[in-house]
C-alpha cells in the first residue's frame, strides 16, 4: 500500500539532502530511521543516569563477592 505525506519544500530538500540521485525519499527515510533506532540505543545505554564509574563498580563488586 502506497501512502502520500505532505511535506514543504524546504523539508523535502533537507530529506534529500540524505540521499544520492539513486535514492529514493524511501531509502532514505528508511536509513534515517535505522540511524534514529540505533542513536536512542546508544544514548539508553551510555546514559549516565544509574550508572557508576568502572572503578566504583569494581569495588562494589569485590564487597559482593571476596574471593
Amino acid at each position: 500500500m502506497i501512502t502520500t505525506i505532505q511535506l514543504t519544500e524546504e523539508t523535502k530538500e533537507l530529506i534529500s539532502s540524505f540521499g544520492t540521485k539513486k535514492d529514493s525519499y524511501e531509502d532514505i527515510i528508511k536509513r534515517m530511521y535505522t540511524f534514529a533506532v540505533k542513536e536512542q540505543l546508544r544514548e539508553f545505554l551510555l546514559s549516565s543516569d544509574k550508572s557508576i564509574p568502572i572503578d566504583e563498580a569494581i569495588k562494589k563488586v569485590k564487597k559482593q563477592w571476596p574471593k
